[in-house]
């Protein structure tokens, strides 16, 4: 009887296995999206169970993070045959899914809100907003002798343009996003300090999101920059399945 192999399986040139199938629709063809998606997982999978370096993984997903080509994109995990089981996916959905349940709530949220707007007012205090939590298409902060701090790592965003308008006055401000979100700053400085080390994007870049920032600070201090990379969760994300494998880091 001879054994049927899974359908995730295909053949090289070398006649040996491949992890992720050739057939069917050419790779050109194929959205570029799924394609990367695919060979991130084969790269997590494989790497999470010691089947590749650390080394080698790293090198990998850099280059699957980066390119736009198919071919190279397969062939990262040509050598690759182990398959990402359900242990695999439930662990992908707790670690990068959180903000599907929080898109179906904001969603049910802008059916009842006339406008998409939201204000966060922080007098001698301290206030974060982290994790996957909606942002508004206009966002505005009064931020008086206190300390604001947001974390769009995990947001989600319903609109590729958002507008903070902050007033700041004696306060700090720390701003943290994702790679793929811009920031421009046309905050009006009294006295004040204003840094910002995120790209505003352009032709070619891979930003999909822009915030842009207006209003004032007045003696106080305003700081953009990227928290983690994708690429830096993905690592993290492969190490967590090691260490629930009982794995030390390769």
């Amino acid at each position: 009887m001879i054994k049927k192999q899974p359908a995730w399986l295909a053949y090289g040139d070398r006649g040996g296995p491949m992890a992720i199938d050739t057939t069917g629709v050419k790779l050109e063809d194929r959205p570029i999206a799924q394609v990367r998606e695919a060979v991130i997982d084969q790269l997590i999978m494989n790497y999470s169970h010691s089947v590749i370096s650390e080394q080698a993984f790293e090198r990998r997903l850099d280059i699957a993070t980066n390119s736009d080509d198919p071919n190279v994109l397969i062939e990262q995990v040509a050598d690759l045959t182990l398959e990402p089981d359900a242990k695999y996916r439930a662990m992908w959905s707790q670690n990068f899914d959180a903000s599907k349940t929080a898109t179906s709530s904001a969603n049910a949220m802008n059916a009842v809100e006339p406008t998409d707007k939201d204000r966060l007012v922080s007098i001698l205090s301290s206030d974060e907003r982290s994790g996957p939590w909606r942002v508004p298409q206009q966002l505005t902060i009064i931020n008086a002798l206190s300390s604001v701090e947001l974390d769009f790592s995990e947001a989600v965003f319903e609109h590729r343009q958002v507008t903070l308008q902050l007033t700041n006055w004696l306060g700090s401000v720390s701003i943290q996003v994702p790679e793929h979100v811009a920031v421009i700053s046309e905050l009006n400085n009294i006295a004040a300090s204003s840094d910002n080390t995120v790209g505003q994007g352009g032709p070619g870049s891979r930003k999909t999101h822009c915030i842009r920032i207006e209003g004032y600070s007045v003696l106080g201090s305003l700081d953009v920059s990227i928290k983690r990379s994708l690429k830096q969760r993905f690592t993290d994300f492969a190490n967590s399945i090691r260490a629930a494998l009982g794995l030390d880091k390769a």
